[in-house]
């Protein structure tokens, strides 16, 4: 069936349906009509009213949402506590910092008996696509040297975290961040995360570019708004710079006149600060993936929204995107109710269509989303709750208007992009694995001094740089003139070409952990380098040399290395305790 010549009518039955489902779920956690922080021109079209207001009563809110609505649009108690000479906030102010990019942690390692905790911030960029200019990797370098703890960490969603910052340096760090045209804003919180996308910079392929652009677009769409970050960091003035990515989103004239588009459907609230959020944001923290068809290197199912570039095999003109939602990993050991869910296939929009059918799924679990039961937030337990085609049908009546069917597309591959490959317009990009994520120079003898190595690239050769979505990095914009040299650096630093990489450790993943995760039960980082040394004995003892395993580990249930997607999956379940989790596909697609 075509679904773009469905009469209005029979698209309205279906909603009229869809309302009869959710009159008789009054136990999900649904945002009712007449509660008014998410009030305004929700629901304004009555054969479009998602909830009815007599039979679902309002939802009794948990302690963070509540938090959420008293923190004047992000400000408070962060901008109180900043004031005062802790070098430590509460619990309370922990939950709203994070929106603006950091956590608070303490070192583990230092606990002592009656000893105060030895407080610190990390602070995690947003870097959509996972881009890099050269002046951030700079003063990333500095600032971990000056006042962090000398050494970054590339995360599983193309981005740098910096730890160990004072809490009387942080406002130095997010300043100086913001003004580079950099930021921290959505690096955590529950609002849009960032948007990671393939990592490969091919040029020449018109699938890729569209990625990249669609990628940046997407996180300046879905930006919060409120004007506490820049007064909480920069005392109410203007960033020095506009963000790098703001400068390459394609062909779109004004991102922020997209955002505020308002079609009448219940997209757009009536709010003068947050047009999409709201005084409460999103129920969780909300991710989005976008790719090309067959590369699956950024893991595309785990994410809320998931993207698929779809072009037109001739001319290589932009058609739309197949929609993938409801992906999510996080669970908690011992709880049924929660559980990690790859994203369900919703179908196709055109690609005028793309940034409002984000907007539509973005308020979809904005308004309907769990706001009682933290753990079960997520988006992907609203789409689990209603199934894909009862969710497709919410999103439909946000945007006005029907889906198309799913693409189909070819088998998917994962690939790491590492060694060297053509970008296109001549140039070259070169992926080196970095074990775990953790930009260091190795203090043992011999270790390789990747940190250094890096600065070295980006000071001679003024090489932009792409975290990839496995915790590596990609140098890229390398003349034929340039290769050379860029190999040098890298061998006299210590650092192996990738064919002298054990694939077991190009293949693994592992997240930070102890001693600085406030949320680990046991080790990850430190760990896995030992579980790849005992496993690659088991596999030369049974002839199975050749054998290429995907390996991950975390330290707690929370999935940030992405385990239940691996063949083979350690997950921390107490002190020196994993579960062992056995089945996920390698194209990470299961």
């Amino acid at each position: 069936t075509n679904l773009s010549l469905w009469p209005l009518n029979l698209f309205n039955m279906m909603i009229a349906l869809l309302n009869f489902v959710f009159i008789a779920l009054p136990s999900s956690g649904f945002i009712a009509q007449n509660w008014k922080p998410l009030s305004g021109k929700n629901f304004a079209k009555p054969n479009l009213k998602m909830v009815a207001e007599s039979t679902v009563k309002p939802v009794k809110l948990d302690k963070v949402n509540i938090l959420k609505l008293n923190s004047k649009n992000l400000r408070e108690p962060v901008k109180s506590e900043m004031e005062n000479d802790e070098v430590f906030i509460t619990h309370d102010a922990y939950q709203i910092l994070k929106f603006h990019g950091s956590y608070m942690q303490d070192n583990r390692d230092n606990r002592r008996k009656g000893a105060e905790k030895d407080y610190s911030f990390m602070l995690r960029l947003k870097m959509p696509a996972g881009e890099c200019t050269p002046e951030l990797f700079r003063l990333l370098d500095d600032l971990s040297n000056d006042v962090g703890h000398g050494h970054l960490r590339l995360t599983t969603r193309q981005t740098f975290q910096l730890h160990g910052v004072a809490k009387s340096n942080l406002k130095y760090v997010i300043k100086n961040i913001m003004d580079i045209g950099s930021s921290t804003v959505g690096g955590c919180g529950d609002v849009n995360r960032n948007i990671m996308t393939t990592p490969a910079p091919i040029t020449d392929r018109s699938e890729y570019v569209y990625a990249r652009q669609y990628t940046k677009q997407i996180a300046e769409l879905l930006r919060p708004l409120s004007s506490s970050f820049s007064e909480l960091w920069l005392d109410g003035e203007k960033a020095a710079s506009i963000e790098y990515w703001r400068k390459d989103m394609g062909d779109v004239e004004d991102i922020d006149s997209e955002m505020l588009k308002d079609n009448g459907n219940g997209i757009i609230l009536d709010h003068p600060v947050e047009p999409l959020y709201g005084d409460l944001y999103l129920p969780r923290k909300f991710k989005i993936g976008v790719t090309v068809p067959g590369d699956n290197s950024v893991d595309i199912y785990i994410n809320d929204i998931g993207l698929v570039v779809i072009t037109d095999p001739v001319t290589g003109n932009l058609e739309g995107f197949n929609v993938m939602a409801g992906g999510g990993l996080g669970r908690t050991h011992g709880k049924d109710t929660t559980f990690a869910r790859a994203a369900d296939h919703l179908g196709f929009v055109q690609k005028e269509k793309v940034l409002e059918c984000c907007k539509a799924i973005l308020a979809a679990q904005r308004d309907h989303g769990n706001r009682e039961v933290r753990a079960n937030a997520r988006m992907k337990y609203l789409v689990h709750t209603l199934g894909p085609d009862r969710f497709r049908l919410l999103v439909e009546s946000y945007m006005g208007e029907p889906m198309e069917p799913w693409r189909e597309l070819p088998e998917w591959k994962y690939s790491d992009w590492m060694g060297w490959h053509k970008q296109g317009g001549g140039k070259w990009f070169y992926g080196f694995n970095i074990e775990q994520g953790r930009v260091i120079d190795r203090p043992e003898p011999g270790g390789p001094k990747i940190k250094t190595a890096i600065r070295k690239i980006v000071d001679e050769f003024g090489s932009p740089l792409v975290c990839t979505p496995n915790q590596s990095l990609i140098i890229k914009d390398v003349s034929e003139e340039q290769k050379t040299g860029i190999e040098e650096i890298l061998s006299s630093h210590g650092i192996k070409a990738i064919e002298e990489i054990d694939p077991l450790t190009r293949l693994s993943m592992a997240c930070p952990a102890l001693p600085m995760c406030g949320l680990a039960i046991t080790e990850a980082e430190r760990r896995m380098p030992e579980f790849v040394t005992r496993m690659r004995k088991l596999l030369d003892g049974l002839d199975l040399a050749g054998e290429e395993i995907m390996m991950r580990m975390t330290g707690c249930p929370n999935g940030c290395a992405r385990p239940y997607m691996a063949e083979l999956a350690f997950v921390g379940d107490g002190p020196d305790s994993y579960q062992l989790w056995l089945g996920g596909a390698p194209s990470c697609d299961r």
